[in-house]
C-alpha cells in the first residue's frame, strides 16, 4: 500500500500551491473558518445575529450569510464585525516585493 502525505494528496486533486486553482480552493477555505470563528465568537459573547447585527448596522441576514459564507463581505464589514465582538484584529499583506501589516 502507498501511503501519501496531505500535501501530496492536496496537490494532485486541488492543484499544488500557487496554482488558480489551490489559491481559490485556500480563500475559500479561510473565508468558511472566518465566518465559523465569527459565529463562535458571537454565541460565546451571548448574541444572538439581529443584535450582533444592530451592534455594526446591519440586518439579521447579513451577519447569518457573514457567518456561513464570508468571502462576500467587505473588509469594512468585517472589521466593524470584529470590533463589536471586541477582536484584536491584526492585517497583514504581502504584495511582490512589499510587506504591510496593520493593527
Amino acid at each position: 500500500m502507498k501511503v501519501y502525505t496531505l500535501d501530496q494528496v492536496q496537490d494532485k486533486l486541488i492543484g499544488k500551491t500557487g496554482t488558480p486553482e489551490r489559491d481559490i480552493f485556500e480563500y475559500e477555505l479561510q473565508m468558511d473558518l472566518i465566518g465559523k470563528a465569527i459565529k463562535q465568537t458571537r454565541k460565546d459573547r451571548n448574541l444572538t445575529q439581529e443584535a450582533l447585527g444592530k451592534l455594526i448596522g446591519v440586518q439579521k441576514a447579513q451577519i447569518s450569510k457573514l457567518e456561513n459564507n464570508a468571502s462576500n463581505v467587505t473588509i469594512d464589514t468585517l472589521i466593524r464585525v470584529f470590533g463589536a465582538l471586541k477582536a484584536k484584529i491584526k492585517l497583514h499583506i504581502e504584495l511582490p516585493n512589499l510587506q504591510m501589516s496593520l493593527g
